[in-house]
């Protein structure tokens, strides 16, 4: 249904498929990719800079071009668009386009002749795990590209337009060799025409939160409804508490998974918080054992008034969307005694693309990615896939964008600096499963706030 690599849903769907992929053929792969990786010592490559602002990669005009997208939740559409303005660049390339859910079976082979794509967006349920490829050489170093000039203003590099955390995203060892060009937001969403409707005002405080659910629960509509059979996203809601509660050094020790990191106040009192959605019966019923298909289109139906979700939610329940419905984007509300502002969100950069190290047109995937990383581009990918890319400033007057799209984005610019993102569901799966776990307990009243917290102190223990 969506992308991958945001630290959502489609990291357990990419962390299953990792493991199929490796017990599956992934011996044979590794093999391969060992056998004939980037260079003589073991290490990828790039084409040098030509020190020509308009072609530094030295793309030759008249090479094919073969790009290979992950048929997602942000579709295809958008990368037509790239390809478009790729061919206006290079009149004479001849453009491969493959649009595919089968990443890992579509490409494995490929990789194993020496034969793969020039440009890759590794995503889905079927990924090629990015530090298999990097470690067997298989990818190209980006540095190239972060130093490359800007297209909109060449005195400006790659580096210096991107949002924070994008180059960190796709870094290995001191490295990037992944663009994660869709910049997540998560927090709260709502029905701005129900709101409208219903008098109500998007609280900024956790206290008016919870005062609102009372209100919504007398109007007879749930407060609250979440993706139940996932838990990770009633975790967006606790763990961005915790966040704003604690600040940014505590979100470091909590994916360092350092046990006193749970001994801090900020994360009983955030827990605490949440646990008053329960305490409050504000819960839409059965929303525990929904899919997050099943709990999102439940809230399109006007049932509850928040779900919390990344930014992909809009694009993803787009076909049963009231056009009415005018969805918002809510930071999580503030606790008393925050280190992080209310307009603080967490944010951060996924969708990776990458160019394999043996790809025929090494150079035109390196200029696919620069074309991508323009106002131009940002502009179709967000008209298109109805989220944010990872350029600074991305989004033009001249985009009209829907309404969660356009509300995410006020959120993104308001938060200023203040963005945070947790890594432990990408690095930290063992611990992640049982703050899971722990939640789901939690939600169901099964545990208290205060249990919540030693089994997730004692789930540090639990390192992969």
């Amino acid at each position: 249904m969506g992308s991958a690599t945001e630290f959502n849903r489609r990291d357990v769907f990419k962390r299953a498929a990792a493991v199929t992929v490796l017990a599956a053929g992934g011996s044979s792969f590794l093999a391969a990719c060992a056998a004939g990786g980037g260079s003589s010592d073991g290490k990828t490559s790039a084409p040098g800079s030509t020190g020509n602002a308009a072609n530094p990669f030295g793309v030759k005009p008249n090479d094919p071009l073969d790009v290979v997208i992950f048929n997602g939740g942000y579709g295809d559409g958008y990368a037509k668009a790239f390809e478009a303005m790729y061919k206006q660049k290079y009149s004479g390339a001849n453009i491969s386009h493959l649009a595919t859910q089968d990443i890992s079976p579509k490409l494995q082979p490929r990789f194993n002749a020496g034969n793969p794509p020039d440009v890759i967006d590794d995503s889905g349920a079927q990924q090629l795990k990015i530090d298999v490829l990097e470690k067997a050489g298989q990818l190209t170093d980006l540095s190239v590209l972060l130093d490359a000039p800007y297209l909109d203003d060449p005195t400006k590099k790659i580096r210096d337009v991107l949002l924070p955390g994008t180059i960190e995203q796709g870094t290995i060892d001191g490295k990037m060799y992944s663009l994660n060009y869709v910049y997540t937001v998560y927090g709260l969403w709502y029905s701005n025409k129900l709101f409208t409707d219903k008098g109500w005002a998007p609280p900024k405080t956790w206290d008016d939160f919870i005062a609102l659910c009372a209100t919504i629960k007398s109007s007879g509509i749930a407060p609250f409804a979440h993706q139940g059979k996932y838990p990770y996203y009633a975790n967006y809601v606790i763990l961005d508490l915790i966040a704003k509660q604690g600040g940014t050094d505590l979100v470091t020790r909590i994916d360092a998974l350092d046990p006193t990191a749970f001994d801090d106040p900020a994360v009983l009192a955030g827990v605490s918080a949440f646990f008053k959605i329960m305490q409050g019966d504000y819960l839409l019923p059965g929303t525990n054992g929904m899919t997050h298909t099943e709990s999102q289109t439940a809230w399109c139906q006007g049932k509850a008034a928040f779900i919390p979700s990344g930014s992909w939610l809009e694009n993803e329940m787009i076909k049963v969307t009231p056009a009415d419905f005018d969805m918002a984007f809510l930071p999580i509300p503030s606790l008393a005694g925050d280190k992080l502002p209310q307009t603080a969100v967490r944010a951060g950069a996924g969708e990776p693309f990458v160019v394999p190290t043996k790809a025929k047109n090494q150079a035109g995937g390196l200029e696919f990615l620069r074309i991508m990383l323009t106002k131009e581009g940002s502009g179709k990918f967000a008209a298109a896939a109805n989220s944010l890319s990872v350029l600074k400033d991305g989004i033009g007057p001249d985009v009209v964008l829907k309404p969660g799209t356009k509300s995410s984005s006020v959120a993104v610019t308001a938060a200023g600096s203040n963005t945070f993102n947790y890594s432990y569901p990408d690095l930290q799966t063992a611990f992640d499963t049982e703050l899971q776990n722990a939640t789901n307990e939690l939600v169901n009243s099964r545990i208290t706030p205060q249990e919540w917290v030693a089994r997730a102190k004692a789930a540090t223990s639990k390192k992969v």
